[in-house]
């Protein structure tokens, strides 16, 4: 059996091989096989959502420092580097050195100690991309 002849949802012969039919590779977790599925080129935003599920590196910059290479050489344990921000300032997140937002650090509740960010402002991405 052909992608072009699998029945279709309705149990219908589907006799249009110019739809665009993926399939899942990733089983489901309940071992199930995987699932074929049909892509509506007319909706923008579901061949979009295939992308959400791809991790990328978020890199949180709180400030910046310009020693010496001889300073740095001469650092050692408990060493303090200062840099050019202070405790209120914003800070940025930044994906492929292009900041996408900017917010303050906060410890994250129920949490031992861990840093988080709220976010305060998010950069318009199509603004950028024009």
């Amino acid at each position: 059996m052909t992608m072009s002849d699998e029945p279709n949802a309705e149990g219908a012969e589907n006799s249009d091989a110019s739809d665009d039919v993926v399939l899942d590779m990733a089983e489901n977790s309940d071992g199930e096989a995987p699932v074929l599925e049909r892509r509506d080129e007319s909706d923008t935003n579901g061949l979009k959502r295939a992308i959400f599920d791809v991790p990328i590196e978020v890199v949180v910059s709180v400030g910046r420092a310009r020693p010496l290479i001889g300073d740095l050489l001469a650092m050692g344990r408990n060493h303090l580097l200062p840099i050019d921000a202070s405790i209120e300032d914003p800070v940025e997140l930044l994906v492929k050195d292009r900041v996408i937002a900017r917010g303050e650090l906060t410890q994250v509740p129920d949490s031992e100690g861990q840093l988080g960010i709220r976010l305060t402002e998010v950069v318009n991405i199509s603004a950028l991309t024009e």
